[in-house]
């Protein structure tokens, strides 16, 4: 577990996933966000509406005049006909893609580049805990872990932050990986930050105090928490390196922030 010291190193092997819609991509202008899941662009001197999967607030990102990246979709039944991928924010290209951060992970836990996940032969994806949903199960005989990855887009002052609005699905998650360390299970919990800046990363109490505490609380009681920047060009994301993992803005020395 990451508590205050990267290794600031690449991780190897390389691993390089495409954008989940596996199509050239767009270039369009923010103009407005006219609902949770919907976008207003300008793309080649017309305005179209795309889908936007993330439910962040994303007030940081999305502004107006901002460059976006979307993909044309066709699919029947669909109500736009673009979906928003990425969005610059100065030349930082950031991912809006909820699905990249675990086919990143289930990529590299296939190809063995997670070192603290490298035991496990068997990777299920999607397994059922009573009502919930892990996102994987890792076991080697009866060797087990259970793991959560979190998809991280926001910066304050260089840190990477989590989660961008309130999130009571998180914390019920947390707390069941909790659960599963206090009953002598292993479990850990990924943050992905979908861009190339970040020193850090922590959560926003501000945001979310109750995902904040499950968070503090998970730790004590043995879950393992890592967080990795992931660069992101147009192409797809690189899973990076290892950055700190803090408890609290307030807890990031000053001296790591003037990394930016």
């Amino acid at each position: 577990m990451n508590t205050g010291h990267g290794t600031g190193q690449q991780i190897h092997p390389i691993v390089r996933v495409p954008f989940s819609a596996g199509v050239p991509l767009i270039e369009a202008t923010f103009a407005a966000r006219s609902g949770q899941f919907l976008v207003e662009a300008q793309m080649g001197g017309r305005m179209v509406r795309a889908h936007l999967a993330d439910r962040g607030r994303l007030v940081d990102l999305l502004v107006p005049g901002a460059r976006l990246l979307l993909a044309p979709r066709e699919e029947v039944g669909r109500k736009t006909a673009f979906q928003v991928v990425a969005v610059y924010q100065d030349n930082d290209l950031v991912s809006l893609d909820t699905q990249l951060p675990n086919r990143l992970i289930a990529a590299a836990l296939s190809l063995g580049a997670l070192p603290q996940f490298a035991r496990y032969g068997n990777i299920q994806r999607e397994v059922q805990l009573g009502p919930h949903r892990i996102d994987f199960r890792l076991s080697e005989g009866l060797d087990t872990c259970l793991l959560e990855v979190k998809s991280v887009t926001r910066l304050i002052d260089g840190v990477a932050v989590f989660p961008d609005a309130p999130t009571e699905r998180g914390s019920q998650h947390l707390e069941l990986l909790t659960n599963a360390a206090r009953n002598g299970q292993r479990a850990a919990v990924v943050f992905i930050i979908q861009r190339s800046q970040g020193v850090a990363f922590a959560p926003d109490e501000t945001i979310d105090r109750a995902f904040s505490r499950a968070l503090r609380t998970a730790r004590t009681l043995g879950v393992e928490i890592y967080a990795y920047l992931c660069p992101v060009t147009p192409t797809g994301i690189t899973l990076g390196h290892e950055v700190p993992v803090f408890m609290s803005l307030g807890a990031v020395p000053n001296e790591l922030r003037r990394r930016m």
